[in-house]
């Protein structure tokens, strides 16, 4: 018996260690085949990377923006697929669910966490939508179809190829993918004047659980809500955004202008705050506090300014005049140009450059780590003090201060379900990037933001702490596959969706009540 117990031992362990190989293998035969069995024709299998394909990793990688998450311990998906149909995606969903796989969404791959390419729940597999990224635009009815794969940078560009005096208010950053900006909420210059990305989409294209092809009319008023706001990979597949695009004037006005603490910067940053919301909503004025590298070696701390303003130079000056003089904008600091002109400057293209530069989908890759707030009253000119002294300890911090008024207070904070609009003086983004590889590198840096968040504690939101969902923070909560998710999802779901989250997980317990659709801060249905 004992001769007997020590030779199969070690077959025993075996076969416990060969285990999860041979289910991973055969799941993944078995899926493979499904989507054979699933998609219109056979071309499926020209979009489907395993990881013996030797294009596997310049996928996985091509539009992973956070490099936190490319370690060699960063959890790694079984399949990538990349349809360039929708039937491609009907399948991996109707596939993923016979087989117990989880399916992570990506469109520009700039989620904060990672969330649309990196799953702790194994095996998972990634929907790269960056084959379908079709744009149709409709110039005289003033809206445009755009697949979920596309950059805001084609959006502006397909846009402004059709009318110069046509825009569509989100982001300015032009490598971010549309589907996951315009799922969380999505903003920009124009929001003061024209509110979100989501508070202007008239319809879309979701594929749900069952792996049918909804619009506005067949997934009902409740659906078409959520998904406006609600988060990617939630509710279904969005595949396309119907948008309404907005009027601009011919000539609109640009302005950058910077000032060290020598220059009083604190006292101007802290005049702002009373200042921008107030300002016309034709007139954007975003702040960020940063420490700089000086030409003559070392540092310098200091604030900048950038503004949008629909309108010409004469008029802004005179604005800023009567309003903010403590900035002290010039003529010399304002280039007048057309809405997309602007875009391309304000996203740091030179100004000689040419609009096919809103096409190019490479983004410089780094380490990062971002945090939210929602500001309700001026902060002390003592905090911001604080915050020049914490911005010391990183190489390369910074914090921007969003305008919100305008608009943004007009609309209704059930409209969405993104409910930061009337009250909020400003947004704060806390961002802090580093190039050194390792997890004590990483760690400091999380730290950082950390401490500065918890610094801020006493001059922000309360009851809930607010945060923007697309600046996605798992600090602030995660659900527990294994527990009771919706009481966990509270806590985050709150502060991201305030009482606009019972309503997510209503429509969720609707549209999704198996919990398909799901990751670390997806809204939960009710049983689960």
């Amino acid at each position: 018996m004992d001769s007997l117990t020590s030779s199969t031992i070690p077959f025993l362990l075996s076969l416990i260690l060969l285990f999860p190989w041979l289910k991973s293998a055969h799941t993944h035969e078995d899926f493979l085949q499904c989507l054979t069995h699933h998609s219109e024709n056979s071309s499926i299998s020209q979009v489907v990377y395993t990881t013996n394909n030797s294009s596997y990793s310049s996928v996985l990688q091509s539009t992973l923006q956070n490099l936190r998450f490319n370690s060699t311990d960063t959890p790694k998906p079984l399949i990538i697929i990349t349809p360039n149909e929708i039937s491609q995606i009907q399948a991996a969903i109707i596939c993923s669910s016979k087989h117990g796989l989880q399916i992570r969404v990506r469109s520009g791959g700039h989620d904060f966490e990672g969330l649309s390419y990196v799953s702790n729940t194994l095996p998972f597999v990634i929907i790269d939508l960056t084959n379908l990224r079709a744009i149709s635009v409709d110039a005289a009815n003033r809206n445009a179809w755009v697949q979920a794969g596309a950059t805001l940078g084609e959006v502006y560009y397909k846009i402004a190829d059709k009318s110069r005096t046509l825009a569509f208010p989100a982001g300015g950053c032009p490598t971010v993918g549309v589907g996951g900006h315009f799922s969380g909420g999505g903003y920009g210059t124009l929001m003061r004047k024209y509110g979100l990305a989501a508070d202007n989409i008239i319809d879309a294209q979701v594929i749900d659980v069952h792996g049918r092809i909804l619009h506005r009319a067949s997934m009902g008023e409740d659906l078409f809500w959520a998904i406006r706001g609600g988060g990617g990979n939630t509710f279904g597949v969005v595949v396309a955004w119907k948008i309404k695009l907005v009027q601009v004037p011919p000539t609109v006005t640009v302005f950058v202008i910077g000032r060290s603490l020598e220059q009083n910067a604190t006292n101007v940053v802290h005049r702002w705050q009373y200042v921008a919301s107030k300002l016309p909503e034709e007139l954007f004025v975003l702040t960020v506090l940063r420490k700089a590298n000086s030409s003559q070696g070392g540092t310098i701390l200091g604030a900048g300014w950038t503004g949008l303003y629909l309108g010409r130079i004469d008029k802004l000056l005179q604005l800023m005049e009567e309003s903010f003089p403590e900035l002290g904008l010039k003529k010399e600091h304002c280039i007048e140009g057309s809405w997309i002109e602007s875009a391309m400057y304000l996203a740091g293209f030179p100004r000689n450059a040419t609009m096919d530069v809103l096409l190019d989908r490479s983004y410089q890759k780094s380490n990062f780590k971002a945090k939210s707030d929602y500001v309700k009253e001026p902060i002390p000119e003592t905090v911001l003090q604080g915050m020049w002294d914490r911005l010391k300890e990183v190489e390369s911090a910074e914090i921007f201060l969003i305008p919100y008024g305008g608009r943004m207070s007009q609309i209704s904070e059930s409209s969405t379900p993104f409910p930061h609009r009337a009250g909020n003086l400003y947004k704060i983004l806390y961002y802090v990037n580093w190039s050194e590889d390792g997890i004590e590198a990483s760690q400091k840096h999380i730290d950082w933001s950390r401490k500065i968040y918890t610094y801020m504690t006493p001059y922000v939101s309360k009851n809930p702490r607010e945060a923007y969902l697309n600046y996605r923070d798992l600090d602030i909560g995660t659900n527990n596959q294994d527990g009771s998710r919706y009481e966990e999802a509270k806590s985050w779901g709150e502060k991201y969706f305030r009482n606009n989250f019972d309503r997510l997980v209503l429509v969720k317990t609707k549209v999704d009540p198996g919990n398909f659709f799901r990751n670390e801060q997806s809204i939960p249905p009710l049983a689960w």
